[in-house]
């Protein structure tokens, strides 16, 4: 079967893309070389890993040869002959291989590498912004997110840019390139994105995708009539459509006689014929390409492809687009022209290009042999070292010198010079807002960012966000004063009657309201929460949404925690407590969502003071880049008497209490003295179910039973500090003793006593503190579907009114007594 090679060159060009374009410095024949080298690269990284590394359990190590090949000519074209210093670009993930070679011989990526392909250490499975030695600037690992994260990086800069307090001087804008394999292109998250308001309404011609397009999914080819829907929404959607679709010596022969034949005979076979086709000896393949064609442009056809021996047919019919340097670097000319809108490339290639494997439907995990690897050396112009770059004063290690020079002319980081910005100092410990003796958590949100609007030192930085629930999560006060973010400003149509919010659209905006995607919300936040290193100007993301969609938006929420992002959202209103609507709104497992993932931090306080301080932290994180993680503040808007905790201040001290609060919890009631000797137990609580747990602990004291009362406003925090502090020991070869926060939470007299703990979500979340000094625990929580009711009702049926604390304390001491 023979092997795909790259075409020819001739001089003669045609572009279906627009215009030509004079060539590039240095010549294409030196592009070429180095897309050789880079694709053997790829190859040999992916063979390495696979059949010479030592692999003791024999598990898959896998690589995408076919895939990375796929993708060469582009990412030639794009660095060695179009990106600039400042560009950013998001790399297919089974292209990893292929970026990893490229970096390599920009020399951005020591040789020592290119044996650890998916080798703890080494290069990841797929780009990671984190964890790869190389530059990376998007993590691309979940396929859509990593594409989709351009849109809104650049509409991150785009703000940052306006915002002329908090951006560069002038300088020529950044482009934003996503490189996207056609199959990912099924992923609904992409959609959302284009199709966002805040997308569609901003001016984001630095934006180009460029869509792999080689008609193969893992385990299918994907059906031809499948490219012109794709054109036509992303045309719908206001975008720009480009092709690469035919190589040069394909345009010449469409323009010889039989050519217009020939063009319509490849054009309207499906993608399996054409992949079919390919892969076939010359004979065969010339016999197909007539024969199954209308008998009245047979001739034509013959004509056409006569002087082409059998040997060089499937490479001329292989001459895709995606695969012609001239041709891209066309295209990639034709997708500046248009700074207002942004476009999208249609670039065919053939998946496996330039390997045995190429255009094989069941390529996506293929491997090649180590004959094959034996016989694609020499092809390849690979001498005895196998991870020899050029030669130095080559015209190739001029070429990769001089892109290197041009696209990092300071260093080969994935983190841009971020501009003079606020230190965690700046942040204050406490705010003067007016707290009411009723109140709830989201007002005293709202509250809270209406009087940061005011502290010149943090305001310039914060940007707020929200899935097209902005007045129904608190955010009006905020916008009434900062007003929302529009490159053009425009009037809005004034009401007789004065308005909730004053909604004013302009560049001086700060808030940033989507359309309903909790996806898309996610994506802008971690966008915005990479700003700093991506576009090199900090800003502070704070986001709101329905606590229950938090679920909605969970991929893009992971990839901005695993791609290093920082920012603060609200997810309120949460749980049952929001009845009788929140019966019906599942919100039971975010609490769990928040305790698990990493790189974020969850708060769910209960009074007003200890919501201000947890957004402070949460901001005072977002300014700590080194070290800082995101906040997830799980709010509600139930009215809370604020007394209790005023009560603790004045006993604990203000100063101990804001300590504690954030370090995960403080005792908010405490038995009396009377009790002394009378049986004890833990309640533990979170958010707004306190005052159930409060009323319980009152009435356990009626019948004799010390209830000590702990307010648990982490437990994400008391969990991860008594884990860490553990491993940490265990990892000495020492035995566990310090148990973080908690040591000061439960008091050594305490440590025998059951814990009933409860909280308006999962129970399992707060069962953990019985692991801690060895105590029983009964959790209280919600572990059902909910359902439309009053607050009291709900409660009850779920198990979490005082009711029930109050009887599982009295069972949980029954236990201990037998």
């Amino acid at each position: 079967m023979p092997v795909v090679h790259a075409p020819l060159l001739t001089p003669h060009h045609v572009s279906r893309s627009g215009p030509a374009s004079p060539l590039p410095e240095p010549p294409v024949a030196v592009l070429e070389a180095i897309q050789r080298r880079v694709l053997w690269l790829a190859v040999r990284m992916v063979h390495e890993a696979n059949h010479i590394r030592t692999n003791p359990d024999r598990s898959k190590v896998g690589g995408h040869q076919a895939s990375s090949a796929s993708m060469v000519s582009i990412l030639t074209a794009l660095y060695f002959g179009w990106l600039r210093a400042g560009d950013r670009v998001a790399v297919k993930p089974h292209a990893s291989p292929a970026y990893h070679a490229v970096q390599y011989v920009l020399g951005n990526l020591e040789r020592r590498y290119l044996t650890t392909l998916r080798q703890l250490g080494g290069l990841q499975a797929y780009p990671s912004r984190t964890k790869d030695p190389d530059p990376v600037d998007f993590s691309t690992g979940s396929v859509g997110l990593g594409v989709a994260a351009t849109l809104f990086a650049a509409l991150a800069d785009r703000y940052a840019e306006v915002h002329r307090s908090v951006g560069p001087p002038a300088r020529p804008r950044r482009r934003f390139v996503g490189l996207v394999g056609d199959a990912e292109l099924d992923e609904g998250n992409i959609w959302e994105a284009i199709s966002d308001p805040a997308i569609t309404s901003a001016r984001l011609g630095n934006v180009l995708w460029i869509v792999d397009l080689n008609r193969q999914s893992l385990d299918r080819v994907v059906p031809g009539v499948r490219v012109g829907q794709l054109e036509a929404m992303f045309s719908a959607a206001g975008w720009r459509v480009l092709e690469a679709k035919y190589g040069r010596r394909l345009q010449a022969l469409f323009a010889a006689p039989g050519g217009v034949a020939l063009h319509r005979r490849i054009d309207e076979m499906s993608n399996e014929e054409y992949q079919t086709l390919v892969r076939m000896p010359g004979a065969p393949a010339r016999a197909r390409l007539v024969g199954g064609a209308p008998e009245t442009v047979r001739p034509a056809l013959m004509r056409c492809v006569a002087e082409i021996t059998d040997a060089e047919l499937p490479a001329v019919l292989a001459d895709l687009g995606g695969h012609d340097i001239t041709e891209i670097l066309s295209a990639l000319e034709q997708a500046d022209a248009d700074r207002d809108r942004p476009a999208v490339l249609f670039a065919y290639t053939m998946k496996g290009w330039g390997l045995p494997m190429a255009g094989d439907p069941m390529n996506h995990s293929a491997l090649l042999s180590q004959e094959q690897i034996d016989e694609l050396r020499p092809r390849l112009g690979i001498g005895d070292d196998d991870w020899a770059t050029f030669v130095s004063g080559s015209p190739e290690e001029a070429a990769c010198r001089a892109a290197a020079a041009r696209l990092y002319p300071a260093a080969p980081a994935a983190v841009a010079q971020i501009t003079h910005t606020p230190g965690p100092d700046a942040v204050p410990t406490t705010l003067s807002t007016r707290v009411t003796p009723s109140m709830a958590t989201q007002d005293a949100f709202g509250n809270a960012l209406v009087e940061l609007s005011r502290i010149e030192a943090v305001a310039p930085w914060l940007v707020t966000t929200s899935p097209d629930v902005s007045i129904s999560t608190s955010l009006g006060g905020w916008i009434n004063r900062v007003g929302v973010f529009a490159e053009d400003p425009c009037a809005t149509v004034g009401d007789e009657q004065m308005r909730l919010l004053r909604w004013q659209p302009g560049p001086g905006g700060q808030h940033i309201e989507l359309g309903i995607s909790e996806m898309n919300l996610f994506l802008l936040m971690g966008q915005l929460g990479l700003s700093a290193e991506i576009n090199g100007n900090l800003l502070i993301p704070i986001g709101t949404v329905y606590d229950p969609f938090v679920c909605r938006g969970l991929d893009a929420l992971i990839y901005g925690t695993y791609s290093g992002s920082k920012f603060v959202f609200a997810g309120t209103p949460a749980g049952v407590t929001l009845s009788p609507e929140g019966g019906a709104h599942q919100s039971a497992i975010t609490v769990s969502i928040g305790m698990e993932l990493p790189n974020l931090r969850l708060y769910e306080p209960c009074f007003a003071r200890e919501t201000e301080w947890c957004l402070l932290e949460g901001i005072r994180q977002c300014l700590d880049r080194a070290h800082g993680q995101s906040t997830y503040l799980r709010l509600s808007t139930r009215m809370v008497d604020q007394a209790p905790f005023d009560a603790a201040a004045a006993r604990l001290g203000a100063d101990a209490v804001h300590r504690q609060v954030l370090l995960g919890g403080y005792r908010l009631h405490e038995p009396g003295p009377s009790l002394a000797a009378a049986p004890r137990v833990l309640i533990a609580a979170a958010g707004p179910i306190l005052p159930e747990a409060y009323a319980a602990a009152l009435e356990l004291a009626e019948e004799g039973v010390a209830a000590t009362l702990l307010n648990v406003t982490s437990a994400d925090r008391l969990y991860r500090d008594w884990q860490a502090s553990r491993l940490s020991a265990i990892r000495r070869g020492a035995v566990p003793g310090a148990r973080g926060h908690l040591e000061t939470l439960i008091q050594p007299e305490e440590r025998r006593a059951s814990i009933v703990s409860v909280l308006d979500g999962a129970s399992h979340a707060l069962a953990f503190l019985g692991g801690a000094f060895g105590q029983p625990v009964i959790p209280l929580g919600v572990d059902a579907f909910g359902q439309s009711g009053t607050r009291a009702d709900l409660y009850a049926v779920t198990g979490i009114d005082s009711a029930h604390i109050v009887n599982a304390a009295l069972a949980t001491i029954g236990e201990a007594g037998r």
